[in-house]
């Protein structure tokens, strides 16, 4: 799978996306990176760390999260998008559900669109990713986390965001898919889904788990977002483990090692997913 000028091993390799969020209310590290010269250099030190993607994000997704304009959005995140990638080089992801946002992002560089409602929320963004030959992740979301046969039901939600990416044009090798802890599941469903999280697999397309410092860990754990790194590792070898291509984290040098320790021992006794 080609991303910006990179290729990317998505059948042997988990690769890391390090998440940059320039917003000031973000559930983890709101307010951290929102100036340009703090972001950029977060970027830069996550990009020495071994990031592949870095994702820019500029309105939280957080529950109870506080919507802002595309306008905003766009001026919280393009001016980022243009330094971050003629500074480290690396392909980078915009974080929005808005069309609007997203091609003043791929105006500025970006060569993927992480599109937390997968294509179901902006009728034009799908339009946009097809035209553009970007590419993209889609996740699994709702409104509430109302289901008939839990994961058959969120199997063929996701397989409806694939139905729109192929109505619109976008190609196969363009695609991405997220199982979305955290958003249109209840604590026990998060739980249930990176139990099972390989089913994902008969969807066709390659994987990205976003599990970082969320809820799900904190619950589990009791432990406040900023103390929740070993319980993402966890999950990163999990995914790992099962096949997924990306892991979507902020602490970029200790998942990547930990991905590098779980595919050393899956490739000594030749497992591999």
């Amino acid at each position: 799978m080609k991303i910006g000028d990179r290729v990317f091993d998505v059948e042997h390799e988990t690769y890391i996306m390090g998440i940059l969020n320039v917003t000031p209310d973000s559930f983890s590290d709101g307010g951290r990176w929102n100036d340009r010269d703090k972001a950029l250099k977060h970027a830069l030190e996550m990009t020495r760390e071994g990031a592949a993607v870095l994702d820019i994000g500029g309105e939280s997704t957080r529950p109870g999260h506080q919507k802002i304009s595309e306008e905003e959005e766009i001026a919280r995140t393009a001016p980022v998008i243009e330094a971050v990638k003629r500074e480290t080089g690396l392909p980078v992801s915009v974080d929005t559900y808005k069309a609007k946002v997203a091609e003043a992002a791929i105006q500025a560089g970006a060569d993927l669109v992480n599109d937390i409602w997968g294509l179901k929320y902006d009728p034009r963004m799908a339009g946009l990713i097809a035209r553009t030959g970007t590419a993209c992740c889609l996740m699994h979301n709702k409104e509430k986390a109302e289901y008939g046969n839990f994961y058959e039901d969120m199997l063929r939600e996701t397989a409806g965001c694939v139905k729109i990416a192929k109505e619109a044009g976008i190609r196969d090798d363009k695609i991405i898919l997220d199982p979305g802890i955290g958003f249109g599941k209840t604590y026990e469903m998060n739980l249930e889904t990176l139990h099972f999280m390989e089913r994902f697999h008969s969807l066709g397309y390659p994987l990205l788990l976003g599990t970082s410092r969320k809820s799900v860990i904190g619950l589990t754990l009791d432990l406040p977002a900023d103390q929740r790194e070993e319980g993402t590792l966890v999950t990163t070898v999990m995914a790992v483990m099962k096949g997924y291509a990306f892991v979507r984290v902020h602490d970029v040098k200790a998942n990547l090692r930990a991905v590098r320790m779980a595919k050393a021992i899956l490739d000594a006794g030749g497992i591999k997913e």
